[in-house]
């Protein structure tokens, strides 16, 4: 059995046979539900359906719907860095990385994705001043994409594909904004060359 199976014997001892589901499937489901809703606006009901599990279950694993968006959110971060970690790899200098990094969040932003939303940036809309821990998983993310961001501006400064006289943490920032603002437009129905002219105009950050 693998670690993405969780049982509820391995959570608490309970009479009877035990249950267990696939855990990155139901997080996949809740993740959906509240990129799609925000936090609020999600009935615990609703992810009960959508994760296709008892409201018993739910509560033994996650106690509540803030441990569900918690676990979610940790779950959407990772498969989300996977994801973008492979997008840069495929890039042989640094300017086409951070070209690859600000596609991976163009291509998010547009279609039945882009309607979708981020969990990332719902998140800090719904917690920046309402939880602190939570809060704090979202600050987490942002600073380390713009990390990374920065990181990528170094390389391409070093390899020539990007001046010297680029500021890399002032550019990230802009990055960050830019990449965390698509989400937000993106729910309005913007089309996919909308977003790419956008994404050609944010290049001349390094440029």
């Amino acid at each position: 059995m693998t670690d993405a199976i969780l049982t509820s014997e391995a959570k608490t001892r309970s009479r009877g046979r035990p249950r267990e589901f696939d855990m990155d499937a139901a997080l996949d489901a809740a993740l959906r539900v509240f990129s799609e809703r925000g936090y609020h606006a999600t009935a615990i009901s609703e992810l009960t359906e959508a994760m296709g599990l008892a409201s018993g279950s739910i509560y033994k694993a996650f106690k509540d719907k803030r441990g569900i968006f918690l676990a979610a959110f940790a779950h959407y971060r990772k498969l989300g860095r996977r994801r973008l970690e492979a997008m840069i790899a495929s890039a042989k200098t640094g300017r086409e990385k951070v070209f690859q990094m600000v596609m991976y969040y163009t291509e998010l932003s547009y279609g039945e994705a882009g309607r979708k939303g981020c969990l990332v940036v719902g998140g800090a809309n719904d917690f920046a001043l309402l939880d602190e821990e939570a809060a704090a998983h979202v600050v987490t993310a942002f600073a380390a994409d713009e990390k990374l961001m920065a990181d990528l501006i170094r390389i391409g400064q070093a390899d020539g594909t990007i001046p010297k006289t680029v500021d890399p943490d002032a550019a990230a920032l802009a990055f960050l904004c830019f990449t965390k603002g698509l989400r937000v437009i993106g729910k309005t129905g913007r089309s996919r060359e909308e977003m790419l002219s956008a994404a050609e105009a944010a290049m001349k950050l390094v440029t």
